[in-house]
């Protein structure tokens, strides 16, 4: 790797991180050693890059620190196009304009050497398939999100069952062929997911439900199980017989 992608990535792998990395994980990620991290923080701090810590304790880099927004490597260029892919077959229409408008702006805005990357990409997202419809606006979820505001549902589960239903929306994930609404459910006091597809009816409130959406957020991030470990609820395979 060139010196001057290196010092790149070093900026890259910090804004990654909130917490300190150390020299011995930069140097791990970047497949050199650690006193040629040690030479190239110093360069970097040389050039009055905003980087806090020392060898030992790890390096964090500052907010408010920047670089142009499109100084990206081959590799980054063909995730971007390949994620952009994916949503531009999966998510609502909205995101699907946004999406395309992104490919198209990353192949005006990048080098002539690595538009090829943009227009010619070597991976590519497939169509998808018996996609369900959503039965609400995504788009107004989205906004309802960002704005910590409920959303009052009526839901019919897979039973056939319908409910009424005034959650508090966290995230819209995305599956094959079908969305999941996340959400604080009020009747259940509890979060629960929920097909778009089932939901029969849908009022955007302008109530907000008295908590930051990143604090709501981080409650639910709490629910979750950690990497290797099974979903809360359900046992961990023993080796016994």
């Amino acid at each position: 790797m060139r010196r001057a992608d290196r010092l790149f990535q070093i900026l890259q792998i910090l804004r990654r991180h909130r917490s300190p990395v150390t020299a011995a994980a930069l140097a791990e990620e970047l497949e050199t050693s650690k006193r040629t991290v040690y030479r190239d923080v110093a360069d970097l701090l040389a050039q009055r890059v905003p980087i806090r810590g020392e060898a030992g304790t790890g390096y964090v880099l500052e907010r408010g620190f920047d670089m142009p927004p499109l100084m990206l490597t081959p590799d980054e260029i063909e995730v971007a196009v390949l994620g952009a892919q994916w949503v531009a077959h999966r998510g609502d229409a909205a995101l699907q304009r946004a999406a395309q408008d992104l490919i198209a702006k990353i192949a005006a805005t990048v080098p002539e050497r690595l538009r090829p990357f943009v227009l010619e990409p070597a991976t590519g997202a497939p169509p998808a398939w018996n996609q369900a419809p959503d039965a609400l606006d995504l788009a107004e979820v989205r906004a309802s999100i960002r704005a910590g505001t409920k959303i009052a549902l009526r839901y019919r589960d897979e039973a056939g069952r319908e409910s009424e239903r005034v959650v508090w929306p966290v995230v819209v994930g995305y599956r094959e062929s079908t969305r999941i609404l996340m959400a604080w459910c009020e009747l259940r006091q509890d979060f629960r997911s929920f097909r778009t597809d089932r939901v029969v009816g849908a009022t955007f409130l302008k109530e907000r439900y008295g908590e930051k959406p990143s604090a709501l957020r981080a409650r639910w991030r709490a629910t979750l199980p950690r990497r290797g470990e099974p979903p809360k609820g359900v046992r961990a395979p023993s080796n016994r017989g």
